[in-house]
């Protein structure tokens, strides 16, 4: 059954979009949510939460759009479709096991590392790359600081973190992003997507996409207002941060995953199900992505 959704006062339908407070996603969004450009028979409104919030949100259904991890987004399958743009994907680059210097890997390894949420795709990346670890959920952006107080030893660090660590003379002990990179034909890591909620029926779930590709190519090609605006959710990043950190996620790829980044998903949620940390009976070989060409 398609739902129908709630106008505003000029007829418009109204869409909300939960994203989490990072100048990336603020980025992407800027220009659909402040009407930039024309969304004829949409009016489109963001809502800011972390991401393990939103995946969560997902799971109830709750938004017409939402970014989710890619890790949890077979969970969500039935009720949402996955976007062909929007992709958070490490080219060279991701989430990041950090510790104070001189403390080494096999240390970390016997201890409790601080992650960011069980349903992050950071979370799937270490246990596939390092196994079953001792782990605690710490909130993402009190990974840093638990662990120059000492609380932990080390933490997996995901968004802005993941340039900034190095203003706290922190060590890498290893990149995910590289470590998925290297195991692969060099295909992107997945991290984040865009999904539409399936009820809405096949025809606004296209025009929705297509806003939200319109909405990446405006930022992209008039980035100033775009990273302003962006630099609003960096928690205090300064203005070359603030588009270095941007530029990682929104690229080429966020426009369209590209075949290798489509193929990378379907691995990364195959090597999960190996793993037991996603659902058996999701078909990762058949994953449609609205918008694909």
């Amino acid at each position: 059954m398609v739902v129908e959704l709630p106008l505003d006062e000029s007829g418009n339908k109204i869409v909300r979009i939960g994203h989490s407070p990072d100048p990336d996603d603020a980025f992407m969004f800027h220009a659909m949510t402040t009407n930039a450009f024309p969304t004829p028979g949409y009016n489109f409104i963001h809502e800011l939460q972390d991401i393990e919030t939103l995946n969560h949100r997902a799971m109830n259904q709750d938004l017409e759009v939402s970014a989710v991890s890619i890790h949890a987004y077979p969970d969500i399958s039935e009720h949402y479709a996955l976007m062909n743009c929007g992709a958070s994907m490490g080219e060279g680059y991701g989430p990041m096991v950090v510790c104070k210097a001189g403390v080494t890997e096999e240390e970390v390894r016997a201890s409790v590392i601080a992650v960011p949420g069980l349903k992050t795709s950071a979370y799937l990346g270490l246990r596939l790359a390092w196994g079953d670890c001792e782990i605690a959920v710490v909130p993402f952006d009190e990974i840093i600081p638990r662990i120059l107080d000492g609380t932990y030893l080390s933490g997996l660090i995901i968004h802005e973190g993941q340039l900034t660590y190095v203003d706290h003379d922190l060590d890498v002990l290893i990149d995910l992003g590289k470590w998925w990179n290297a195991r692969t034909p060099n295909w992107p890591m997945p991290l984040g997507g865009n999904v539409v909620r399936r009820d809405l029926g096949e025809s606004v779930m296209q025009d929705i996409t297509m806003y939200t590709k319109m909405s990446i190519e405006y930022a992209l090609k008039s980035p100033d207002e775009a990273l302003e605006f962006a630099k609003a959710w960096g928690r205090g990043i300064d203005d070359d941060t603030n588009k270095e950190f941007v530029g990682m996620y929104v690229n080429e790829r966020t426009i369209d995953y590209q075949q290798e980044g489509r193929d990378s998903i379907r691995l990364f949620i195959k090597e999960g199900q190996e793993l037991g940390m996603i659902r058996a009976d999701f078909d990762a070989a058949s994953l449609r992505f609205i918008g694909e060409p």
